[in-house]
């Protein structure tokens, strides 16, 4: 099948052709996002493959369709930008790779975590420059301290199995409960009782119209004060007017983020040389309490194999006429 792939990086075209080689797909790669102005360069092609910031809404899709493509195939879990129903409408079939990076993205929250906590970057910096001083540097035992746990999915659930190692209690919030972590001491409780008694607070959840400014004013008038936010999902689960707010005034102790809710004009591309000029990131970057990283907690080596692998594995599923277990559909209202 010829597939047009935006989006790329040298290592998507590294990972993405070693995992052709056996089914010898035609991949033509594009660096430019997918959106209305780029759909053009997908003329003719049966499929796409996309990532994170593409933009695949309606006009896209129809753009997509009238050009031949048949099959969107997303290079990632998170599916919030595409318009679903759309493309039901045009005949067009989403799949996507569900859990790629539960570990490596589990793994970065507690990096954050650690960091914050212990001033890691903050020293590292010091001690390049001559400065052994431990003023500002004081840290907390993680033993002991709960951890609020939003979203208990694979990764929720791989963060509670670490931070059970370390003697944290845990508290979860989730509308399934997952009996794995149950089984580990987890207590499920309603997300005002997560926030008012959490320490650590660590956001798991899809973006959806639910979660959209899960964490708000109301929320953080409810936390513990002091708290550590950590949200390594999506950037829209924070309103982060509100949090440079809870920042200001002492409420969040600690921010460790590695999404942002306008990062699709900020992330993955290098900046250094430009002025940015937004202004709500900038602020966020000014706070000594606040850890920023650049939506990696994916990037791993094995999760960009495992991505690699399970997109052709749903494209040949797809171009066999066999059922697909990555397809995801619009939902049926009730």
């Amino acid at each position: 099948m010829k597939v047009a792939v935006f989006s790329t990086k040298a290592y998507d075209r590294k990972f993405l052709s070693a995992a052709n080689s056996p089914t010898q797909h035609e991949l033509v790669f594009f660096e430019p996002r997918l959106n209305r102005d780029t759909a053009i360069l997908a003329a003719g092609f049966p499929a796409v493959c996309v990532f994170v910031h593409d933009q695949v809404d309606a006009p896209t899709l129809e753009l997509l369709a009238s050009r031949g493509t048949r099959l969107v195939v997303l290079r990632c879990a998170g599916f919030n930008n595409v318009d679903l129903q759309a493309a039901a409408d045009l005949g067009i079939t989403v799949v996507r790779v569900p859990a790629y990076s539960p570990y490596g993205v589990a793994e970065h929250a507690v990096g954050l975590m650690l960091s914050l906590n212990r001033k890691i970057h903050r020293a590292y910096n010091r001690v390049r420059e001559g400065n052994f001083s431990l003023d500002g540097l004081l840290g907390f035992n993680l033993h002991e301290r709960t951890i609020g746990i939003v979203g208990t999915g694979k990764i929720g659930l791989i963060l509670g199995q670490i931070m059970k190692g370390f003697g944290c209690n845990l508290l979860a919030y989730d509308v399934y409960r997952n009996p794995q972590l149950e089984a580990l001491g987890g207590k499920y409780v309603e997300l005002p009782e997560l926030f008012a008694n959490s320490d650590i607070i660590s956001l798991h959840c899809p973006l959806t119209p639910e979660t959209h400014h899960l964490i708000n004013a109301k929320a953080i008038e409810q936390i513990k004060s002091g708290v550590m936010l950590i949200n390594t999902s999506r950037g829209a689960l924070i309103d982060t007017q509100a949090v440079i707010e809870g920042l200001k005034s002492g409420k969040i102790g600690y921010l460790g983020v590695d999404v942002y809710e306008q990062e699709s004009e900020l992330f993955f591309e290098d900046l250094s040389g430009e002025i940015i000029q937004d202004d709500i990131f900038q602020r966020l970057t000014t706070f000594p309490n606040v850890l920023i990283t650049g939506h990696q907690a994916f990037f791993t080596a094995e999760a960009l194999h495992n991505i690699a692998e399970t997109t052709f594995a749903n494209i040949a599923d797809v171009e066999h006429g066999g059922p697909c277990a990555n397809e995801i559909r619009p939902q049926v209202s009730a």
